[in-house]
């Protein structure tokens, strides 16, 4: 089961594990890049990422809550850009 009710994002020991992970819903694109924090992308558009223009950017603690925050966040992302 995913994290999130809108993408299909792993759990967190999957970040934990130092893994980027990258996704899409319809036009809506996302990248979650594993460093130091989390780093969250988003963009629209079927381009990847080093290619797209990304239209938003946040970073978030590399802890559960941040992990959570980063998903709320993301959320929040696509539910505006409808």
């Amino acid at each position: 089961m995913s994290v999130s009710e809108i993408f299909e994002i792993p759990k967190y020991y999957y970040f934990e594990s130092g893994n980027d992970f990258s996704g899409s819903k319809g036009d809506f694109s996302y990248k979650i890049v594993n460093d130091e924090k989390l780093k969250c992308m988003t963009w629209h558009g079927r381009l990847c990422s080093m290619k797209a223009e990304i239209e938003h950017e946040a970073e978030f603690d590399r802890t559960p809550e941040g992990f959570a925050d980063m998903v709320k966040w993301l959320e929040e992302q696509f539910l505006l850009s409808e």
